[in-house]
């Protein structure tokens, strides 16, 4: 078994992409400006004050924290009328790999306030460290995010296995060192620089991410 598996939230263990979407447009509207879904899906995986620019940018007329907070607060309110939206696959894999006693770590740049709503909402005790946007030194696509949970948990980046959907969060991973795996969304991963790419996580458990973990492992010694 890989020493820990780290997981994206947003797109990767749940399906929030849309409720993100679903708060840009009319505040943007509310501007004056517009809103596309191209310009939408540029900011997957993308760091809220980043993403907050861009939004002034587009003629919002609020500060960086203002933004990022009316966003959290929309989905914020989405997650308590739904519950926890989970990815195919991902709340069992989870559920599983918490079974077999492996570290985890939820890695997102959503705010905490945010994150440690998602994790609330989780039925069993799903991770051992919560890196938020927040929280982060750099914001992905930097390393950083990813660096700081394996420094929480005690372990080498290289003997973690990272899940993402996007390609601003694969770049992150896989700038940390951590074997990175793509499971896309709402954009392609290919040519990013994942390890592997899974359709999906439907029907995976964790011996899939450990023969992951070891073949990467493999490839590395043979070099």
């Amino acid at each position: 078994m890989p020493a820990a598996v780290l997981w994206d939230m947003d797109g990767t263990l749940v399906d929030t992409e849309p409720y993100w979407m679903a708060a840009e447009t009319p505040l943007v509207e509310s501007y004056g400006g517009t809103w596309s879904h191209e310009q939408a899906l540029g900011l997957v995986g993308l760091g809220l004050e980043d993403a907050a620019r861009i939004f002034q940018a587009a003629g919002v007329r609020l500060s960086v924290p203002e933004i990022v907070d009316h966003l959290t607060d929309s989905v914020m309110a989405r997650l308590a009328e739904t519950g926890v939206p989970f990815r195919p696959g991902a709340r069992e894999l989870l559920a599983d790999l918490r079974a077999q006693g492996v570290k985890t770590a939820l890695v997102t740049m959503s705010m905490r306030r945010m994150a440690d709503t998602v994790v609330d909402l989780i039925d069993f005790d799903a991770f051992d460290v919560v890196i938020a946007g927040d929280d982060a030194r750099r914001p992905k696509p930097f390393p950083d995010p990813y660096l700081q949970a394996c420094e929480a948990l005690g372990v080498d980046v290289a003997d973690v296995v990272a899940i993402e959907d996007s390609p601003n969060g694969l770049r992150s991973a896989v700038a940390s060192g951590a074997v990175s795996l793509g499971v896309p969304l709402m954009l392609p991963l290919e040519g990013v620089g994942a390890h592997e790419l899974w359709p999906s996580l439907e029907g995976r458990t964790a011996a899939d991410l450990a023969d992951l973990h070891a073949a990467h492992a493999r490839a590395v010694d043979a070099r």
